[in-house]
């Protein structure tokens, strides 16, 4: 019988860019490794129109039903692996059932990012990059290795979490 892929979520504030971008991009560069998910502690009910634009033109990903919602959806989730994608939510991030391994990837919010319309869509663009090679490094992880990371629960052994 074939073993199901690891759940694993992205947390951010807002759900609105970086965690959308780490869903859709999951789900895009190794759809049968992880099954991903995203969600936010504050989501603002909408996705930043520039990451579904970078989504769309830069990676060819229907990003129809992209939404942006709350980490209370999956209270009762069990996840293999949760991982915060700004340090505000890394700061409240919220007991999961089960025991996910915790990481956390300090990437910046491309939606504070000042100046022109391109100079914003250039910074959602180059925080889609970063978390684009991230999730490579993450799937290109052999199998081994990555199901001894889940293994060991991030909230009795911190040396798990991974920066």
């Amino acid at each position: 019988m074939a073993q199901s892929a690891p759940k694993i979520l992205f947390l951010c504030t807002g759900n609105s860019a970086r965690s959308i971008f780490a869903e859709y991009l999951t789900k895009k560069i190794c759809p049968d490794r992880f099954e991903a998910y995203s969600a936010g502690s504050e989501p603002r009910g909408v996705v930043n129109p520039h990451a579904l634009q970078v989504l769309r033109e830069q990676y060819k990903i229907d990003v129809q039903n992209a939404r942006s919602k709350s980490w209370d959806e999956f209270r009762n989730t069990n996840f293999d692996i949760i991982i915060t994608v700004c340090d505000r939510a890394r700061e409240t991030c919220p007991i999961f059932p089960g025991q996910p391994t915790i990481a956390h990837w300090s990437i910046p919010d491309p939606a504070e990012a000042g100046g022109s319309d391109a100079q914003k869509l250039r910074t959602f663009r180059e925080t889609a990059l970063l978390i684009q090679r991230r999730i490579e490094l993450l799937c290109s992880f052999p199998i081994e290795k990555l199901s001894h990371l889940l293994t060991q629960p991030a909230r009795e052994n911190e040396s798990n979490k991974v920066n």
